[in-house]
């Protein structure tokens, strides 16, 4: 059997990987929550764990590998979006909007997630599906002493957990003085965090021993995890910036909750993302939703491939050149295997994955099957990476082609519109608007110029016919 190598965070080295149990390897993953697109830090955690998915299912077997990866949907986050759509003139019932929007964010994360190639996991649970069980370990917290009620909230004593602060390596007393804490009245300790806290009578809520209220962010994944995956398991991940406090908190509760448990055995966290060498960041301009980059034109396999480019643990650069490399390489891949049965996956791939998920690694055997031309192999082990050919064979070539198709009528269009500011008539402009919009195409005009976009309606076809 194949010796798989992870990092583990929480011992800050590389182990070799035993699962408690083969015939049932457990993994939970932190999921979003889902109140708007998930932009590329979202998306990079799920490429990430699912190659981690996909090396755990070839070396164990499919059946034998559990993988659970939540969504966050009672928040305070949520919350305070549903009430932005209602100054926005909703009228429906706060948890009416609720419900909607994270109905329908879930819905574009499967298709933004499903587009990087990403198989879904064995469970989604939904965080307000698992109240009961939330309620169920808080109250066990406070009958051993790691939790108390004050106010409404019920919040956890970190002091009664030694070992808290192992993980990121903290230490109580210099977080309290290095870092941002919610000063309550009823706090015991500025350090303690809420398990439980009051809800109004619009806002979601269930009835609790404590009133009626809803849970912490942190006890949910804990509660969830627990429920789906059991006391103990092999493998808990996230990025990095959930490190502290979510999954420091999740340990401490869970380990006081199911005393003698081990929780998570690895703890693995990818880096952020940057876009040109920069933090993401509305404010700079650089931050891009998954959504964005596919309305693009960029397929979802030219992101994938420039994520799997950088080693998880270090941080990510997002740049239209990287992306412009690996479209390209992608095509000559593709073009290669079409109309090619796929063999088996390259034994070099798996054991570069095997050495702490080293998909850097991995894509320099890509480039070396496909210089020896072994179509097979690389047909198998590019399904195996989610990079598929097959029937995306042609893709590399059509997007390209659409990318020139659509800066053709960019250039015209605000030749159009540069004409009709100077003759004052826009039929024309409108005319051109109405054809690219009607093929399914994106059309932006600000003053810095004009830009059209394909969308995933967009096709080609329409927009002859309506020449």
């Amino acid at each position: 059997m194949t010796e798989i190598r992870l990092y583990n965070s929480r011992l800050r080295k590389k182990e070799i990987f035993a699962p408690i149990e083969p015939e049932n390897v457990r993994m939970y993953v932190c999921g979003p929550t889902v109140y708007d697109r998930a932009h590329l830090g979202n998306a990079r955690p799920v490429v990430v764990f699912d190659v981690l998915y996909r090396l755990l299912r070839h070396v164990y077997g499919a059946e034998h590998v559990t993988y659970v990866r939540n969504f966050t949907d009672v928040d305070d986050k949520i919350n305070a979006r549903a009430r932005s759509m209602q100054g926005a003139g909703d009228t429906r019932p706060l948890n009416a909007i609720i419900r909607a929007l994270t109905d329908a964010t879930i819905d574009w994360y499967h298709g933004d997630m499903d587009a990087l190639g990403a198989l879904r996991p064995s469970h989604e649970p939904r965080a307000t599906e698992f109240i009961v069980q939330m309620v169920a370990m808080i109250e066990g917290l406070i009958a051993r002493g790691h939790a108390y009620a004050a106010e409404g909230h019920v919040l956890f004593d970190v002091r009664s957990y030694p070992e808290y602060g192992a993980l990121s390596g903290r230490a109580i007393d210099d977080m309290i003085a290095g870092a941002r804490v919610e000063v309550a009245p009823y706090k015991r300790d500025p350090m303690d965090f809420v398990l439980w806290k009051p809800s109004s009578a619009d806002e979601p809520g269930w009835d609790s021993p404590w009133g009626w209220g809803r849970p912490g962010w942190h006890i949910e994944c804990s509660a969830m995890s627990h429920d789906l995956l059991g006391p103990s398991f092999d493998i808990h991940g996230g990025g990095i910036d959930l490190q502290f406090p979510h999954h420091e908190n999740e340990i401490a509760q869970s380990c006081c909750a199911h005393p003698g448990a081990g929780f998570a055995n690895f703890w693995l966290h990818n880096e952020r993302v940057q876009v040109d060498g920069k933090k993401m960041s509305k404010s700079l301009g650089n931050f891009f939703t998954v959504r964005d980059l596919l309305d693009q034109g960029w397929p979802g396999e030219v992101i994938r491939f420039v994520m799997l480019s950088t080693h998880y643990r270090k941080p990510m650069d997002w740049t239209e050149e990287k992306a412009r490399v690996a479209e390209k390489h992608l095509g000559s891949f593709w073009s290669l295997i079409r109309d090619t049965k796929p063999g088996q996956v390259d034994a070099a791939v798996i054991a570069a994955l095997a050495d702490d998920l080293n998909t850097h690694q991995a894509i320099a055997e890509l480039h070396r099957l496909y210089s020896e031309g072994a179509a097979a192999c690389l047909a198998a082990t590019l399904n195996f990476l989610g990079l598929q050919g097959g029937d995306r064979a042609h893709r590399a070539d059509a997007d390209g082609a659409i990318r020139d198709l659509l800066a053709q009528y960019s250039d015209g269009l605000a030749k159009a519109r540069e004409l009709a500011i100077k003759n004052k008539d826009f039929t024309e402009v409108d005319r051109l608007k109405r054809m690219l919009l009607d093929a399914g195409a994106e059309v932006r005009m600000t003053k810095e110029g004009v830009e059209v976009l394909a969308t995933q309606d967009f096709d080609p076809a329409k927009l002859e016919a309506l020449k």
